[in-house]
């Protein structure tokens, strides 16, 4: 899974010269706070500050969702009985934050490492989820007619490349069979290398660099985990739109929902929110989406994604070569029904509908990934939750 989860660690924090539109931050530096934005070098001490205040971190750029005024209730419910001690736990995790939401109620809710509830946490990869979603949105709009429809009918500079034979449904799963090297420990891979060159004018710097690959199977038929290409969903669900991403996310999730906070999204360096990574909301936000979810994809009355649209998106539609789990349009698949988002040095929610069940999480991971079994140990948490909501505690 370790390179699975590292794409958007480097894609993320390559450049940073954007439009003087957005909002950026020049904070002075501090020993806490990264002199540079490659995360890999950051000290867990930089993590811990950064994480919950990306948008200082000089140069970071980001554009705002903006939240609307009325927000979704989370009240509180019975305290939930693991079984477990829950702050050994996030000790372990390096959990800053942890909710566990059952039938619309708070039954856990804890903080850590200087972090709160009136804060938020960077993402990481969780971010495909929320992108995929507004795929959903779009299609329900009426701005992209079907996911059968080739890419470049969306994003015209990828016409007379390996993407011509691909469909936006190939895009969501990660299925393009276009060939890319996702090793971070290779400094010629195709993540190391895409957000350095020169992008082409008026063009996305992900489009200037992905039209060059080649072909490696037919479309459809491969897996292979490409951060890259959740950067393309990005700008085609805003070529299609007319709208940023995160413009379009707050017109359709964030404000009809009820989000209870503003959140922030990083921008690459030709000025588009880097959709594959790097949303920065509250702990209670993030959970609020896998109520969204739990909801039928509701917000403001109005369903925001197609009628089938959860059905396929949350179940398996990629072989990953993992036991029981599986790949769908942006989410992690499980074979007992659950599903998750998730991001690196820890950041998670994950969703269970047969037991009504959210659980976000954030944190800081010694690592980016799992040499150490933390991830393996997040999972067998999640099963002590499903347990407990089944016991009836």
């Amino acid at each position: 899974m370790r390179r699975f989860l590292t794409a958007a660690l480097l894609c993320a924090f390559m450049g940073a010269t954007v439009p003087a539109s957005a909002h950026a931050t020049d904070a002075a530096t501090t020993d806490n706070q990264p002199k540079d934005l490659n995360v890999l070098f950051w000290s867990q001490d930089q993590r811990d500050a950064a994480f919950r205040t990306m948008e200082t971190v000089p140069k970071v750029v980001v554009h705002t969702i903006g939240a609307g005024g009325s927000v979704y209730p989370l009240p509180t419910g019975e305290p939930i009985d693991l079984g477990l001690d829950v702050e050994a736990y996030m000790a372990s995790q390096r959990n800053a934050g942890l909710i566990i939401i059952q039938d619309g109620k708070i039954r856990l809710e804890k903080y850590a490492l200087g972090y709160g509830a009136a804060g938020r946490w960077t993402s990481f990869s969780v971010a495909k989820s929320f992108t995929s979603t507004l795929v959903g949105a779009a299609v329900k709009d009426g701005y992209i007619k079907s996911l059968d429809d080739k890419v470049t009918a969306y994003i015209p500079g990828l016409k007379g490349s390996a993407y011509d034979d691909v469909s936006v449904r190939q895009l969501l799963t990660m299925t393009s069979g276009v060939k890319w090297n996702e090793d971070y420990t290779d400094p010629k891979s195709d993540v190391a290398q895409f957000n350095l060159q020169q992008p082409v004018a008026g063009e996305d710097i992900t489009v200037s660099y992905m039209k060059t690959l080649p072909r490696e199977a037919p479309a459809g038929s491969k897996w292979v985990y490409k951060t890259g290409e959740t950067n393309l969903i990005g700008v085609l669900v805003s070529s299609a739109t007319g709208k940023t991403l995160s413009a379009y996310l707050s017109e359709k999730v964030w404000k009809p929902f009820g989000m209870e906070q503003d959140a922030v999204w990083m921008l690459g360096p030709t000025g588009h929110e880097i959709s594959g990574c790097c949303m920065s909301a509250s702990l209670r936000d993030y959970a609020r989406f896998g109520q969204f979810m739990l909801n039928g994809g509701v917000a403001g009355g109005h369903k925001v994604v197609p009628d089938d649209w959860l059905s396929s998106a949350t179940v398996k539609q990629a072989d990953i070569d993992l036991p029981g789990r599986g790949y769908g349009y942006q989410w992690w698949t499980n074979d007992d029904g659950s599903f998750a988002a998730q991001g690196i040095f820890g950041q998670g929610i994950f969703i269970d509908p047969a037991r009504k069940l959210v659980i976000a999480s954030n944190g800081n991971w010694p690592t980016a990934t799992d040499p150490e079994g933390v991830g393996k140990a997040r999972e067998a948490f999640y099963k002590a939750v499903q347990s407990a909501v089944d016991k009836g505690k």
